[in-house]
């Protein structure tokens, strides 16, 4: 059968360079504009910022992806791990998409707002008085939308999806766009670019070997999840009925699980039993070193933000942007590891769960998981770790089993470049490759490595490119740091204005004012 016109053919997809001519021939109409960024996530919208402050008009950029609004797929991840909008993210007061300067930060506006020096004093006294401040989610995704109103970022938005990206013979890049269905006459779209951006977030949901295991061998997908995942029913069946549940994970996303199942059983009267699998059980400071040790305590290993502040601006980011190849992984690993944020809350509702009963650690390496009789919840076999610093009962040869209705996996989203279909298609057809830690290989300014074309380039930026240069990548904070860094070069390539002291302080004013770039 005959591909229809306007799509893809063996040609196109066999091939590393596409001339125009080929792109035609194949009925695929081509669309000129100078800078594409794929995702329309946070990671575009942050980049769109930046360049549109830097004077870009907006029917100069491309945006292409599935989201309607930027932080559509983020909201839908604080959502399913439990931080809706009133509830606070990991991330500092000056870190914020909607404003490239820092200033006035989250906790400036947020006591202006409410009318308190509360927020205020958070900032003046953390870590030392107050644990970090951190923002709401809502106020960050509505500072965003009044943002993207301001830069008219809904102009640039294309919604579809990338199918892939291909060097084009005599220079630049062909971005291959599926458009949202009723939106376009022809199946696919070709977008001409000198310059391409690829901020696309984590490929997918992660789970656990043996989780994954047990849910494609019984189909059972509502008694194990994901944190990431739509999980209310589990809530919502807790309500119902007494249940146990298993969590497994020790950062953020898994305190704040636990927190939700605690205050369910504080609000509604339940009897919920948490039982909380930790492979590696902290009960100390921890470290390498004197000067780097993080606090950690009853299992869970604590520190205010992904990585060190210094990640972000200071001697760790000046150390790592020095080093290469496994010197840079060494450093990773030595600055790396699961933590959460210390805040009292949780923390109290944990220490009241030991006093009672009602929640308790296990220690060691989950080796099975089956349906329990009748399929009335499952049945975990643990092998329980004799070096753990606390006290716990074992069965036969080290194995405990442990009875529970539902187990929550609060490990992570999946890391693997390759699961994402248009990343392996740059590393299979575009040259690029990947770093030390298994990520897309970036330059100091994003830039991926290997994919240069004439005079266009293809940046990458985002988890997507963690192990570069630069570590905190997965932050609001890492995202905006990209940012700067690709508009910079592209200023350098004569694209765009670079963004001078005095045009700096022009564009915040008009931002201060809600009035758009020029």
């Amino acid at each position: 059968m005959l591909p229809a016109r306007g799509d893809l053919n063996d040609q196109l997809i066999n091939t590393d360079f596409w001339t125009d001519r080929m792109v035609e021939a194949a009925g695929i109409p081509i669309v000129d504009v100078p800078f594409v960024t794929v995702g329309s996530g946070i990671g575009s919208f942050v980049t769109v910022d930046y360049l549109r402050v830097c004077g870009v008009p907006a029917d100069q950029i491309a945006v292409l992806g599935p989201q309607d609004v930027p932080w559509r797929s983020y909201e839908y991840l604080t959502r399913c791990s439990q931080i809706p909008r009133h509830e606070r993210l990991r991330s500092d007061s000056q870190s914020m998409p909607d404003n490239l300067w820092g200033f006035p930060s989250y906790a400036v506006r947020e006591a202006w707002a409410d009318k308190t020096i509360g927020p205020l004093w958070n900032v003046l006294t953390e870590p030392i008085i107050a644990n970090y401040y951190t923002p709401r989610a809502g106020h960050a995704f509505e500072s965003m939308e009044a943002e993207a109103k301001r830069i008219d970022y809904y102009r640039s938005l294309h919604n579809g999806q990338v199918r892939m990206v291909r060097r084009r013979s005599g220079g630049g890049y062909f971005t291959l766009f599926t458009p949202k269905a009723g939106t376009s006459r022809t199946k696919r779209v070709a977008f001409r670019s000198r310059y391409v951006h690829v901020a696309i977030g984590y490929p997918g949901i992660k789970l656990l070997p043996d989780l994954q295991k047990y849910r494609e061998t019984y189909g059972d997908t509502a008694r194990v999840v994901n944190a990431y995942e739509p999980h209310e029913v589990i809530y919502d069946s807790l309500r119902a009925r007494p249940g146990t549940v298993i969590i497994r994970g020790a950062g953020i996303v898994a305190s704040r699980v636990l927190q939700r199942l605690i205050d369910d059983r504080d609000t509604y009267g339940l009897q919920t039993q948490i039982v909380h699998l930790f492979r590696t059980y902290v009960d100390k400071a921890h470290g390498p070193r004197l000067t780097m040790r993080r606090p950690g305590s009853h299992g869970w290993a604590y520190q205010g933000f992904n990585y060190p502040k210094s990640v972000w601006g200071g001697q760790l980011k000046a150390r790592m942007s020095k080093l290469e190849g496994y010197d840079r992984l060494a450093l990773y690993k030595e600055i790396s590891g699961t933590n959460t944020p210390i805040r009292k809350d949780w923390q109290r509702q944990l220490k009241r769960g030991r006093a009672e009963g009602f929640y308790q650690v296990v220690v060691g390496t989950a080796e099975t998981l089956r349906p329990a009789t009748g399929r009335q919840g499952v049945i975990a076999g643990v092998r329980i770790d004799p070096h753990a610093p606390i006290q716990q009962q074992s069965g036969p040869g080290g194995i405990r089993e442990i009875h529970a209705d539902f187990v929550i996996d609060c490990t992570g989203l999946q890391a693997d470049v390759r699961e994402h279909r248009l990343l392996a298609d740059l590393l299979d057809h575009t040259g690029a490759g990947l770093n030390p830690l298994g990520r897309m290989d970036v330059e100091r300014d994003f830039e991926l490595r290997g994919t240069r074309n004439g005079d266009g380039k293809v940046f990458c930026s985002g988890t997507a490119t963690l192990g570069g240069y630069f570590p905190g990548v997965d932050t609001f904070l890492g995202l905006q740091i990209a940012a700067q860094e690709i508009g910079d070069a592209v200023a350098a390539d004569g694209f765009c204005e670079r963004l001078t002291s005095a045009r700096s302080v022009k564009q915040w004013w008009r931002w201060a004012r809600s009035k758009g770039v020029d």
